[in-house]
């Protein structure tokens, strides 16, 4: 090979190089979510449910906002008022964009949460947060299961002085009602945050 076939051939390669450089460099970043991206999960991505006013609600009525997604019971003691009052806080730090946000509230405890409870508990929140419920124990027990989360009633000392045990996780959905985001339960309000603002950003 001459010395100038051997220049033209290193100069091919470095164009190459180069390039494969600069696609790496114009790729685009995997979004740096705090929740654990779960996108295109294939469950906890639909439902149909009543809410508090008997309207049938599912993921695509609330299209063009962040859903955020919760399983509790009204009477719970710590986990769910804890994790509604940060969502509140969630809101708040959203700003003019804390109507974009909808939480939801998915009752497993049908035995005492009627519509009039549920609706009442909404209220210490926000007049927006719905609360949603099964209408069978069986459609309960099925929706469960397509959502991966865990409930048992722990009987007490009278019929009605039982708890709940549960899953304390909350799904997170785009504008689209596209399944995203796996949020524990006590991760910083901050960091719920700053997810539902790049959801809202469309990433």
């Amino acid at each position: 090979m001459t010395r100038r076939s051997t220049l033209l051939s290193l100069a091919a390669g470095g164009l190459w190089i180069g390039a494969g450089g600069l696609l790496a460099a114009c790729s685009p970043a995997k979004p740096q979510f705090h929740g654990v991206d779960i996108t295109g999960a294939d469950y906890a991505n639909q439902f149909k449910l009543t809410d508090f006013n008997g309207q049938t609600r599912t993921l695509e009525d609330f299209k063009g906002k962040v859903v955020v997604m919760f399983f509790g019971y009204t009477q719970c003691p710590d986990v769910c008022p804890t994790t509604m009052s940060e969502l509140v806080q969630v809101k708040q730090k959203l700003g003019a964009d804390g109507d974009k946000l909808q939480v939801l509230f998915i009752s497993v405890d049908p035995e005492r949460d009627t519509p009039e409870v549920l609706k009442a508990y909404m209220a210490n929140f926000g007049p927006d947060f719905l609360a949603l419920y099964a209408n069978s124990p069986d459609e309960l027990a099925a929706l469960a299961m397509h959502f991966k989360v865990y409930f048992k009633k722990v009987d007490g000392q009278t019929p009605t002085s039982y708890t709940v045990d549960h899953s304390a996780q909350s799904y997170i959905y785009d504008t689209q009602g596209r399944l995203r985001l796996f949020s524990r339960y006590g991760t910083p309000v901050d960091q719920v945050t700053d997810d539902v603002k790049l959801l809202l950003k469309g990433v």
